[in-house]
C-alpha cells in the first residue's frame, strides 16, 4: 500500500509531539496523578491540579476560538492572582506568547510594549482596566480586552464566561521546546525596553537548576511566591513548582506588611520563600518581636545587595532554614549563581558560584579570560539562556558577541571560586528589587521643556537599597525647578518607582574629552546620604 506524503508527515509528527517537555505537560501529569491535590493557593482559595489543567485548557480554547494562534502575543496586565498563572498556561497551550506587563508602568510605557510586541489581546483585571483601555485607545492595536474579575464595560470579555464555553474544540497543537514561552521586557541602556524571548527549554532548565541547588526536597513542600508575577523572579518560580507538583501560595501585591507575611507563612505551612533584603529586614524584626511557629526549610534572597546585619538577622530569626542567595538576570531565566547559607557570612558580599548546567567565564573587552582576582565581565552559556531579543537583531548580536551571552556585570573571583559583583557595565540602579536604567530616566527628563541636560545616579538608601537622583542643567530661560513641579510630567512618562527621589540643579555636567558625562564625579558629589534627600 502506498503511504501519502501527508500521512507520512503525520506519522513523524506524532512521536515528536508525544515527547515534548514543557510546563503544560507537567501540569497535565499532576492532573492525572494527583488531581485533587492543591496546585495553587491564593487568599485562602485552593485550585487543584485538575482544576488548573482544565481552566487553562478552557482559556486556551477560548483564545483560539477568537483567532489567537501560534506565535501571537498576549499582554498580561494583572496583579498577583491565580488567573495570571491560568492565562499564561492557556496561552502557551496554543503556542501563543504571554507578555507580562509591569503594572507600575505609565500608559506611554505600556503602549510601547503593545507596539513593539504586536500584541492584539490584553488580559487584565478590574483595577487595571482603565490602564488597558487607555493603552488600547492610544495605540488602536488592541482588539480584545479580557477582564478576569468582571467588568461593567460591554466591550470587555469576561474571563469566567470564556472558561464556561465548551473547550472540546481545542486541537492538540505541537509546541516544540524551542518555542518562545514568554517575552519578558527589560529596560536597556538605550532607554527602550527589550523583550527577552524565553523558551520552554529555558524554563525547564530553570526548574532543574532550582531543584538541584535546593539541597533536599519533600512532597509536602509548599512554596510561597512573593515577587510580582510580572517579574521573572515571580513567574519563573512556578517552573520548579510545576516540575515537582508541589503547592504554591501566591501572595497579593500591595503595601508590604511583615506581620501579615509571617502570619500567612505560618497559616499556609510554607517551607520555602524568596524575598528581597528590604522585606527580609522587616520580616526578621517582626519575627523577633512576635515569633511564629514556621516550617521554613529554605529562605532565599536576591535582586538587591544584603548587608551583613540583614544576613545575620535571617540566620538568627530562622536558624533551621537554609539561607541562600540567588543572582541572575531576566535573559538567563533568571538564576546563574547561588550562594549557600553556610557561606553567607563567611563570604559576605559574594553572589556565590555558578549553578549546574550554566557555563561562565570572566573576560576583558577582547574576550580574553582575566586572571583570578582580576575584574572582568561575566559571560554565560547554558540551556537557560534566552533565545534573543524580540525583533531586535542588533541588540541580540551585541548580547551574544563572541558566542557568549554578555551579562553587563563586572565581577571578580576569589581563590575559593566565589564570585563578587564589583560594578555594572550597564548603567543601572536597583531600588527595592526593581531595575532602573539611568538612560531611560534621562531620556524622559530630556523631554521636559525646563531641562537642558540630565544625568541619573544612584544614592544608597536604608529602605530601598538605592534610589535615583537627578542631576540637571536647566534651560536658559528657567530660573528654578522642583520635584513637585516635575511630578505630573513624570507620572505620564515613567513608572513611579523610576522617579528621581532628589533633584540637584547644577550649572553644567562634568564631561570627559569625548563629551561623555563623568558619573563618578557626580556620585562623589551627590551620591552619598550626606548630600541630603528631598522629601
Amino acid at each position: 500500500m502506498t503511504v501519502t506524503t501527508e500521512s507520512t508527515s503525520d506519522l513523524v509528527a506524532e512521536p515528536m509531539r508525544s515527547r515534548r517537555n514543557h510546563w503544560n505537560n507537567q501540569v497535565r501529569r499532576h492532573s492525572f496523578m494527583t488531581p485533587t491535590r492543591t496546585a495553587i493557593r491564593y487568599r485562602g482559595e485552593s485550585t487543584s491540579w485538575r482544576q488548573l489543567d482544565e481552566r487553562s485548557r478552557a482559556f486556551a480554547a477560548a483564545l483560539h476560538r477568537r483567532g489567537v494562534g501560534f506565535g501571537d502575543r498576549v499582554l498580561m496586565a494583572l496583579l498577583n492572582r491565580t488567573e495570571y498563572v491560568e492565562a499564561v498556561l492557556g496561552a502557551n497551550l496554543i503556542g501563543a506568547i504571554p507578555v507580562p506587563v509591569n503594572i507600575r508602568m505609565s500608559p506611554a510605557e505600556v503602549a510601547f510594549l503593545v507596539a513593539d510586541s504586536g500584541a492584539r489581546v490584553i488580559v487584565t483585571e478590574r483595577l487595571l482596566a482603565p490602564l488597558a483601555d487607555a493603552v488600547s485607545a492610544s495605540t488602536g492595536a488592541i482588539d480584545t480586552t479580557i477582564v478576569v474579575d468582571g467588568s461593567d464595560n460591554a466591550a470587555h470579555l469576561d474571563y469566567e464566561s470564556l472558561l464556561a464555553e465548551d473547550p472540546s474544540d481545542l486541537a492538540e497543537i505541537d509546541i516544540p521546546e524551542d518555542t518562545v514561552a514568554l517575552i519578558m521586557y527589560t529596560s536597556g541602556t538605550t532607554g527602550k525596553p527589550k523583550g527577552a524571548m524565553l523558551t520552554h527549554t529555558n524554563l525547564q532548565a530553570q526548574a532543574v537548576t532550582t531543584i538541584s541547588v535546593s539541597q533536599g526536597s519533600s512532597d509536602d513542600d509548599i512554596a510561597s511566591v512573593v515577587p510580582p508575577i510580572f517579574h521573572i523572579a515571580g513567574l519563573a518560580a512556578f517552573a520548579p513548582v510545576f516540575y515537582r507538583g508541589i503547592a504554591a501560595v501566591i501572595h497579593p501585591l500591595g503595601a508590604f506588611d511583615p506581620d501579615d507575611m509571617l502570619d500567612t507563612l505560618e497559616r499556609e505551612g510554607t517551607t520555602s520563600v524568596f524575598m528581597v533584603p528590604a522585606q527580609w529586614q522587616a520580616v526578621c524584626a517582626a519575627q523577633q518581636q512576635r515569633p511564629r511557629d514556621l516550617k521554613l526549610r529554605t529562605i532565599s534572597w536576591g535582586a538587591a545587595p544584603a548587608s551583613d546585619s540583614v544576613l545575620t538577622a535571617m540566620n538568627d530569626s530562622f536558624p533551621a532554614a537554609l539561607n541562600m542567595t540567588a543572582f541572575g538576570q531576566t535573559e538567563m531565566s533568571p538564576v546563574t549563581t547561588v550562594l549557600e547559607g553556610k557561606d553567607a557570612l563567611r563570604k559576605i558580599g559574594s553572589i556565590g558560584k555558578v549553578v549546574p548546567a550554566v557555563t561562565a567565564r570572566i573576560v576583558d573587552p577582547l574576550m580574553n579570560d582575566v586572571k583570578p582576582g582580576e575584574v572582568g565581565e561575566i559571560v554565560y552559556r547554558g540551556p537557560n539562556m534566552m533565545k534573543g531579543y524580540w525583533q531586535n537583531p542588533q541588540a541580540t548580536a551585541d548580547a551574544f558577541r563572541g558566542g557568549w551571552f554578555h551579562s553587563g556585570d563586572l565581577v571578580r573571583q576569589d581563590e575559593d571560586g566565589f564570585l563578587y559583583v564589583v560594578d555594572r557595565a550597564k548603567d543601572m540602579i536597583i531600588s527595592g528589587g526593581e531595575n532602573i536604567y539611568c538612560a531611560e530616566v534621562e531620556n524622559a527628563l530630556y523631554g521636559h521643556p525646563s531641562i537642558a541636560e540630565a544625568a541619573i545616579i544612584g544614592r544608597a538608601d536604608d529602605r530601598w537599597g538605592e534610589v535615583p537622583v537627578a542631576v540637571v542643567v536647566l534651560a536658559a530661560d528657567v530660573a528654578d525647578l522642583t520635584l513637585g513641579e516635575l511630578e505630573p510630567y513624570l507620572n505620564e512618562n515613567l513608572a513611579r518607582f523610576k522617579h528621581p527621589k532628589d533633584l540637584v540643579i547644577v550649572d553644567e555636567l562634568p564631561r570627559n574629552a569625548g563629551g561623555k558625562v563623568v558619573k563618578p564625579r557626580l556620585r562623589e558629589a551627590y551620591g552619598s546620604k550626606d548630600a541630603g534627600l528631598a522629601d
